[in-house]
């Protein structure tokens, strides 16, 4: 179960740079199911890892690195194909809080101090990865749907579809833009904490 669980993992991460080229060449369903069976991943290898009580610090890393290169890369290569400024902007922030982030942790490394990732079910940290989940989801669903059906003769389903597709992107990513300061703020007061065991 422990090998199953780590090859979900790298399976993200494997998906993730996988959906680079097929944005590029315009395989926008082959897009579209890798990144959702990636975003399903996530959540399965997590309740499987605490179900059967196989986490390892490996798995963590491997998971933790599985997520944040599909949602980024993903991020990135949409603001490619789409560059207004309402997803260019959010999702800007939201790499650059990933970098701050990142540029904390290093920091405590070096003093041997961790700041881990919050364990709450419902932490801010999760629900923003979800939200860009959500967003990228239905980005690439109206890629997909937008590139493969004639809106003049398809029915007025497919309109309908297509016209509220962007409307959940537009709210999931401007979500997870607010979701991914405040969890930016909350890992910033940890930071200052753990600062108090360096002068002590």
């Amino acid at each position: 179960m422990k090998f199953f669980v780590n090859f979900l993992s790298a399976f993200r991460i494997a998906a993730a740079f996988a959906i680079i080229p097929t944005l590029m060449f315009g395989m926008y369903w082959t897009t579209f199911i890798l990144f959702l069976l990636g975003a399903l991943s996530d959540w399965f290898d997590g309740f499987l890892a605490r179900k059967y009580n196989v986490c390892t610090k490996l798995g963590g890393v491997m998971d933790h690195i599985g997520d944040k290169l599909l949602v980024v890369n993903t991020l990135i290569m949409l603001v490619v194909l789409m560059p207004v400024w309402f997803v260019v902007v959010p999702v800007i922030i939201m790499i650059a809080r990933e970098l701050y982030i990142s540029g904390l942790r290093e920091f405590l490394g070096t003093q041997k101090i961790e700041m881990p990732v919050p364990k709450a079910r419902f932490s801010m940290g999760k629900i923003k990865t979800t939200l860009q989940m959500i967003a990228i989801v239905a980005f690439l669903m109206l890629l997909a749907v937008g590139s493969s059906v004639d809106i003049s003769t398809d029915g007025t389903t497919i309109v309908k579809l297509i016209e509220i597709l962007p409307v959940i992107g537009m709210w999931g990513i401007w979500l997870a833009l607010l979701a991914s300061v405040w969890s930016a703020t909350q890992y910033t007061f940890t930071f200052v904490q753990k600062l108090k065991q360096i002068k002590k």
